[in-house]
């Protein structure tokens, strides 16, 4: 019998999806695919400034789980930089957290912001 999956918790979606040269087409030799969970790596670790004990606690798995994702990221991101690749962040082994604060710490959470669910959220700041 196989092992369960282990998803991962991600408390924010990417506002865009898709980043990379205006002018590069966007084929399969020119994309570097990003997984949800491995984008909020990046976005716990650099730019909330979680250490990745906190970014494990707040995704629900292990720190050298977190370790290896964060990794695998960092050289996705050096690639697409680096070769003018075109990053597509879509797909991976997770599930949105309710923001209601089962398991979630709260910081670096942004569905708990704005005191509503992730549509409101949604709502919200496209209404900006």
């Amino acid at each position: 019998m196989p092992r369960p999956i282990k998803w991962r918790k991600i408390c924010r979606l990417p506002d865009c999806n898709r980043f990379g040269p205006l002018d590069s087409p966007a084929d399969e030799d020119g994309t570097v695919n990003m997984t949800i969970d491995e984008y909020e790596a990046i976005r716990l670790i650099d730019l909330e400034k979680f250490t990745q004990e906190e970014c494990a606690d707040q995704m629900n798995i292990s720190r050298t789980t977190v370790q290896g994702i964060y990794d695998t990221a960092r050289k996705k991101l050096a690639e697409a930089l680096v070769n003018g690749k075109v990053l597509l962040i879509e797909g991976g082994e997770y599930r949105l957290c309710d923001g209601g604060g089962n398991g979630c710490n709260g910081r670096g959470c942004r569905r708990r912001r704005r005191g509503g669910g992730y549509a409101e959220a949604l709502e919200n700041e496209n209404d900006l």
